[in-house]
């Protein structure tokens, strides 16, 4: 019986990992990334970033986060010192956007606390994945990374437990003011031509269905 096209790459992308290096991987990862950013910068061009999560977005993120899992199967955590740091932030990245699959997400969280005790990743990416994980688990966040649109239209940190705390947190990681990053985020959507929800109570509704479907929270009995 003759190998589809499909079953042939499927079987190509086997064998090119069973053989991977670190270099290998480190290649593949900033190419996984260059794609996520190239998507993310057409759908600003089209003015569709803000519609929700976009499909075509969600596929590739999940197709990404498949891979990076079975590279991290091969390699472990590709930390700095594997991959050098272009791919591991590269990594991080897929990582953060892996929200549909947050068994993939709080794995690779565990593997990249162990990665920062050991100081072979970047502490201010566990900053932010550890953040993403909390807001998805309706728990605060420890350095205000998140942000979202309120119910007034206007872009604000997800919830974090004290201004005080969060901001002797980044600091002791070398990041700047929860102020100063609320300032930078807001002009961020502004330049992108993001635009608050029109429907404030309709779109978290279908955030809280989207978070269920996906397993960030279970459904009520």
């Amino acid at each position: 019986m003759a190998t589809t096209g499909n079953n042939f790459l499927a079987l190509s992308n086997q064998i090119f990992l069973s053989k991977m290096d670190y270099h290998d991987a480190s290649t593949l990862i900033i190419n996984l990334k260059n794609a996520d950013l190239e998507l993310r910068d057409r759908l600003i061009a089209l003015g569709r970033l803000s519609e929700g999560y976009n499909e075509e977005m969600e596929k590739l993120h999940l197709k990404n986060a498949r891979v990076l899992d079975e590279i991290i199967d091969k390699i472990g955590y590709p930390t700095m010192d594997k991959v050098g740091k272009e791919a591991s932030d590269a990594a991080w990245l897929i990582i953060q956007h892996s929200i549909s699959n947050p068994d993939f997400m709080k794995k690779s969280l565990a593997l990249l606390v162990l990665a920062v005790d050991e100081k072979r990743a970047d502490p201010v990416n566990l900053a932010y994945l550890s953040d993403r994980v909390a807001v998805f688990e309706d728990k605060p966040q420890l350095y205000g990374t998140q942000f979202d649109w309120d119910e007034t239209g206007q872009l604000n940190p997800n919830t974090f437990d004290s201004l005080e705390k969060v901001n002797r947190r980044r600091k002791e990681i070398g990041l700047n003011s929860m102020e100063e990053q609320i300032l930078i985020m807001r002009n961020r959507v502004k330049s992108e031509n993001q635009l608050p929800p029109q429907d404030y109570e309709d779109r978290k509704m279908k955030f809280n269905e989207w978070r269920k479907a996906v397993g960030w929270i279970k459904n009520e009995l």
